[in-house]
């Protein structure tokens, strides 16, 4: 056993057994359902505003979307890191926070169905909005597995990465099912301040690689460099040091849109704003979480920037997903405070992961037992029975999307952008509108569900059909960005055309923004 796979097991090892000691303190404050899904809508600043930002950035953005986009970009990647930070973080605790807040408060809804349920007057709403959330983030957690698994494996060379997946699913599960959303809150306060640190020392130990040569010479080299003559996917330095992408701006900037825009419609990421306890806390939970967005995002992809140098042009055997593990092997991998280092990086990933894993998990196991089953058997369930349901499902969900996993599908970022895209495309448009406008209907909330959906199937068929599924793949930020430009459009274009049964039910429902 190296020195590097010995101080990884042990920094696992203490890491495991904090995660599994939040999970049994918070047991006590999860045995209600509202409790173990939200978390008793009493959670602070600071505590919510990392659990936003461990869900929004797990090991895929650093081995897939960072690897990938710096690589092939370079230093204009970084943009994507700002574009996260402000559209996806700073704009949305702004326009959105207080609003879900309140508005979920007076419906009394725990879950983004319910709330749809619950504001359009729908159960077929809220059943078709559980069937996208569980259908469609299985691939999102199943990408979160993959990416880190490979990335252990490139530590430990000789253990399968699917025994890490397995590892990673055991821990999510002891400690979500325990503790519910207080023990992911406060998981993600640690998993985050873990991230913050590491990021932090990784990009001091990059820039100090010798190839590197600081900030300064980061520039310089990469304005310098040229491709190896077998490189695959050949560029030049003014691509890589281009402030705005180069020829790949439409792309860079087709990718902003995506991971930033796409956090707007997304349950998983939504659902920490119903769980906040104050104005006060949101106002301080933006800011908090803007800063760390901004830390980690940026970060990754300027990290990403250095793969070429650090590698020499050499692209790893693995392949894109291969390049951020290679970095860390060469840059942490000679010496004893390297080594040491490399097993922070290493639980760094290993937090981002699990974070994003848990809000996954959460979010669908309670789509299911809290939304589908007591909807389709129509019958009242026990808030009980609902609570042991939902952790039940909580581990059936793990195991499916480490079967999932499992699957040999190579490219991370884009099983990530389909199930991304879809979900996102189908909740953006009736989620917004549903909050600021009274005229939206039941009619037009629908159609922007079904319109995102479709947006995004038809086009994967069509591509498919014409060419292949590769194809299709690679297209998926689009067909994603798409999907959620036509459900904005949508709902508010069809509601026109509609009217609302209801409208002193949707008069008291919007009566919550004049409350507290």
């Amino acid at each position: 056993m190296t020195n590097a796979q010995l101080y990884t097991i042990i920094a696992l090892g203490v890491y495991a057994v904090a995660m599994a000691l939040i999970g049994c303190i918070s047991y006590g404050k999860s045995k209600t359902l509202d409790g173990f899904l939200i978390g008793g809508r009493n959670i602070g600043a600071w505590v919510t505003a990392f659990a936003y930002g461990t869900t929004y950035f797990s090991a895929v953005v650093f081995v897939g979307y960072a690897g990938q986009h710096g690589w092939n970009i370079g230093l204009g990647a970084v943009w994507i890191g700002i574009g996260n930070a402000v559209l996806g973080c700073l704009i949305s605790w702004f326009l959105f926070a207080n609003r879900t807040r309140k508005m979920t408060k007076k419906l009394e809804a725990k879950t983004m169905p319910e709330y749809f349920e619950k504001r359009y007057g729908s159960k077929g709403m809220k059943i078709f909005a559980a069937i996208i959330i569980f259908v469609f983030l299985v691939p999102y957690s199943a990408a979160v597995y993959k990416g880190l698994g490979s990335l252990f494996s490139a530590v430990f060379p000789g253990v399968e990465t699917w025994v890490w997946m397995l590892i990673i699913a055991c821990l999510t599960a002891v400690y979500l099912v325990a503790g519910g959303y207080v023990a992911t809150a406060y998981t993600d306060l640690v998993q985050g301040i873990i991230m913050i640190v590491g990021v932090v020392c990784l990009i001091v130990a990059v820039l100090g690689h010798e190839n590197v040569g600081g900030l300064s010479g980061l520039i310089e080299n990469l304005s310098n460099f040229q491709s190896l003559p077998d490189d695959p996917n050949p560029t030049t330095g003014a691509q890589l040091t281009s402030i705005f992408g180069g020829s790949s701006f439409k792309f860079l900037c087709v990718n902003i849109m995506l991971t930033s825009f796409g956090t707007w419609g997304l349950p998983q990421m939504i659902g920490k704003f119903y769980a906040i306890k104050d104005t006060a806390a949101i106002k301080r939970g933006t800011i908090i979480s803007t800063a760390f967005c901004l830390i980690i995002g940026c970060g990754a992809y300027l990290i990403g920037s250095t793969s070429r140098l650090i590698l020499e042009g050499q692209l790893p055997e693995g392949g894109i997903d291969s390049v951020i593990p290679a970095v860390l092997m060469e840059v942490l991998g000679n010496d004893t405070l390297g080594i040491v280092l490399l097993a922070v990086i290493m639980i760094l990933l290993l937090s981002a992961s699990m974070s994003t894993l848990e809000a996954v998990v959460l979010t669908s196991a309670s789509a299911v037992a809290v939304d589908l089953i007591p909807t389709i058997r129509k019958k009242e369930t026990k808030p009980e029975t609902q609570m042991l349901l939902t952790r039940i499902l909580c581990l059936v969900f793990v195991a499916c999307s480490f079967i999932f996993a499992t699957q040999n599908i190579p490219i991370i970022v884009s099983l990530m952008s389909f199930s991304w895209g879809v979900v996102s495309g189908c909740f953006i448009g009736p989620y917004i509108w549903g909050l600021f406008s009274k005229k939206i209907t039941k009619i037009g909330a629908y159609a922007g569900m079904i319109s995102g959906l479709l947006t995004v199937g038809i086009a994967t068929l069509v591509i498919t059909l014409t060419s292949d599924f590769s194809a299709a793949a690679a297209k998926s930020p689009e067909m994603g960005v798409a999907a959620m430009a036509v459900s904005l459009v949508v709902v508010p274009v069809v509601s026109a055309f509609t009217k609302n049964k209801d409208t002193k039910r949707v008069d008291e429902i919007f009566a919550c923004y004049n409350e507290e």
